[in-house]
């Protein structure tokens, strides 16, 4: 009841002493009414966002209601330690247990492993584009003079050097010695061999020394000496062997001949399709002119190109076998050419894609005059993931090498770009058996004094990859393989030659002495119509990982993604009360109790850590809660002493 109730009721009679109960006030004599305390909320009632006040209570809470197996196994034994220590050291290790399986799933998805798939297809498919060279290197009709003079010079040179009696027409009117260095710079001289320094006998009769005797020992070589601009650095070009020695002292002059008349444009007088190709047939069915195209090689000569993307329609092979590919018979004479650069006869063929270049010297091989070769194809397709899976490219765009060539990206484009673009930059002129850009001159002699000493020394430094080529040029991530498998017979036959040469020198005008060494005949088809396409896939994508990442969770603790996400607000639930723990220390380190009224309000308004008190009245006085005292014996409470007393004070009964 309240005081007015009690004051007209009249006096009460005496009441036992009696405890403070809750809800009672404290009377102050010359206060004045009393400030109403704010409506103290329930227990019952819920806050918009809470927080454990403790970790143990966390932890707790955590325990009994996740659904991860083993944590409330820490609650419900709290009262054996020993199974409690158990438990928490068997979570402990299952939870580390999972996570560094956790860490071996993931660092095999970012070390982006691949798978290769094999399929087998079968369908027609397109001929490939084939390429034939004559083998003999073509004389323009604009140089003829000078290469002329060169086998003259170079006939004279080799009865010098080996006593080689080439001519003796030539020979006759041959200049001397001096009138050749005169004419012709870097001459093919003589060069000494240091001898080797002795080395003591092995007695190991396994040894290099002994394996590999020094036979027809000679004391000089051959070779021809280049220097650099300013003559300050020399060196010889030799060879091991006095052939290719002089092949490549004479390749050396032919170059400087040949780019002289380069940027003219000089005609190829290019022969009719039947001087060199008696026969050519596709599938049955007879050649025609929009079917090849030719070009001019500096080393292999005329050369022509079968189903080459620009011709009207590709071929199609529907069906495989010998008669249904590609059969042409050759002319492999030696006509009129230079025998000093191409030492061997036949021809030479490639099989490459239509967008792609003819590379004669890095994917052709010979045919053998008076031999029937068959060369039977099987197709291979390669698909290579690029990005973090590999180190491939789509086009070439993202590779930092200019293609020279109208073509698309390979890695033999790049590599022979990539050299030519070095050789542009240090020697100052581009090598005649690559493209050029525009602007640039081919290298010689006459304008570049210095080109082969930069040129040989740029090849040392391309062979041992000190350019950087290799690494530059990245390999495609689509590759298109014709694997080739070759036959030989006897063409034509001892019983046949005859019939067979009477009608070739009757349509082809054919006429030689010895008829077999000047065909040859090739027959080009696929062997099969399948073919195999080696594709590449992401080994562990991520649908997998999530997969292992479940079992895996599975596995340690059955449990599902959800308890996944309680494990989240477990960590954040952490997090905000350490958060919050940190921030009271500090409130409580910089505004103390003893430093102001409002230090004192703080300290008030700190609820103690065993009441779940969510509110806290801002008054002046703290909030008094106390039984009503026995009003007969009641007088007026002293003044306060202060107000850290009056927080933790009743106030005291008088004695009657």
């Amino acid at each position: 009841m309240k005081g007015d109730e009690l004051k007209a009721q009249g006096p009460l009679p005496p009441q036992p002493l009696q405890g403070p109960l809750k809800g009672d006030k404290c009377e102050q004599p010359g206060l004045g009414p009393e400030p109403t305390a704010p409506q103290q909320h329930t227990e019952e009632e819920e806050a918009l966002i809470e927080f454990h006040r403790s970790y143990r209570e966390l932890f707790q809470f955590f325990c009994n209601n996740t659904t991860i197996h083993g944590a409330i196994r820490l609650v419900c034994s709290k009262h054996n330690r020993m199974k409690t220590a158990f438990w928490a050291v068997l979570w402990l290790c299952t939870f580390g247990m999972m996570y560094w399986q956790f860490a071996l799933l993931f660092g095999e998805y970012f070390s982006y492993p691949v798978s290769l798939n094999i399929n087998l297809n079968s369908d027609k498919l397109v001929f490939p584009a084939v390429t034939v060279c004559t083998l003999n290197p073509y004389r323009y009709k604009e140089i003829k003079e000078q290469l002329r003079e060169l086998d003259r010079i170079t006939q004279q040179t080799l009865f010098d050097l080996y006593n080689y009696n080439a001519s003796s027409t030539l020979l006759a009117g041959a200049r001397s010695r001096r009138s050749l260095a005169d004419t012709l710079p870097y001459p093919l001289q003589r060069i000494p061999v240091q001898p080797e320094p002795r080395r003591a006998r092995s007695s190991d009769p396994s040894s290099v020394r002994d394996n590999n005797p020094r036979v027809d020992r000679r004391d000089w070589r051959v070779g021809f000496q280049l220097c650099n601009q300013n003559k300050s650095d020399c060196f010889y070009q030799t060879s091991s062997s006095g052939v290719d020695g002089v092949r490549e002292w004479y390749r050396f002059h032919y170059i400087n001949i040949l780019a002289q008349v380069a940027d003219t444009s000089p005609s190829l007088e290019e022969e009719a399709l039947g001087n060199f190709i008696f026969a050519c047939r596709f599938n049955q069915a007879p050649c025609t002119q929009e079917n090849y195209s030719h070009f001019h090689h500096p080393i292999y000569g005329n050369c022509y190109t079968f189903n080459n993307k620009n011709d009207s329609s590709l071929w199609m092979a529907s069906m495989p076998g010998i008669n249904n590919g590609l059969s042409l018979t050759l002319r492999t004479e030696q006509n009129d050419y230079i025998p000093l650069l191409s030492t061997v006869t036949g021809a030479r063929v490639t099989v490459h894609g239509q967008d792609e270049p003819a590379f004669m010297d890095d994917g052709g091989f010979n045919l053998r005059p008076g031999v029937e070769t068959s060369i039977s194809m099987r197709k291979e397709a390669l698909d290579r993931l690029g990005g973090s899976y590999g180190d491939c490219t789509q086009d070439g765009s993202d590779v930092p090498v200019q293609n020279l060539y109208p073509s698309k990206y390979t890695q033999q484009v790049c590599i022979h770009s990539c050299f030519q673009e070095n050789m542009i930059k240090q020697c100052g002129c581009a090598y005649i058996f690559y493209p050029k850009p525009k602007g640039v001159e081919f290298c010689d002699y006459t304008n570049h004094s210095a080109w082969g000493y930069c040129y040989y020394k740029l090849q040392g430094a391309f062979s041992s990859d000190s350019l950087g080529c290799f690494n530059k040029c990245r390999k495609p991530c689509n590759v298109t393989i014709y694997k080739l498998s070759a036959g030989y017979s006897r063409w034509p036959s001892a019983a046949s030659q005859d019939w067979i040469f009477q009608m070739l020198s009757l349509q082809n005008n054919y006429t030689i002495s010895n008829k077999r060494n000047g065909v040859a005949k090739l027959n080009i088809y696929f062997k099969e119509l399948n073919y195999r396409t080696n594709s590449e896939s992401p080994s562990v994508t991520m649908v997998t990982l999530l997969s292992n990442l479940g079992s895996q969770w599975s596995l340690w603790f059955g449990s599902s993604v959800l308890s996944v996400v309680e494990m989240a607000e477990f960590m954040f639930d952490l997090l905000v009360i350490t958060l919050l723990m940190l921030l009271r220390r500090f409130r409580s380190r910089y505004w103390s109790p003893g430093r102001g009224a409002r230090a004192a309000r703080e300290v008030a308004c700190t609820p103690p850590p065993s009441l779940p008190s969510r509110f806290c009245a801002h008054s002046a006085f703290p909030t008094l809660t106390a039984p009503p005292p026995a009003y007969a014996t009641l007088s007026a409470c002293p003044p306060l002493q202060g107000l850290a007393g009056a927080s933790s004070a009743a106030c005291a009964p008088r004695e009657p």
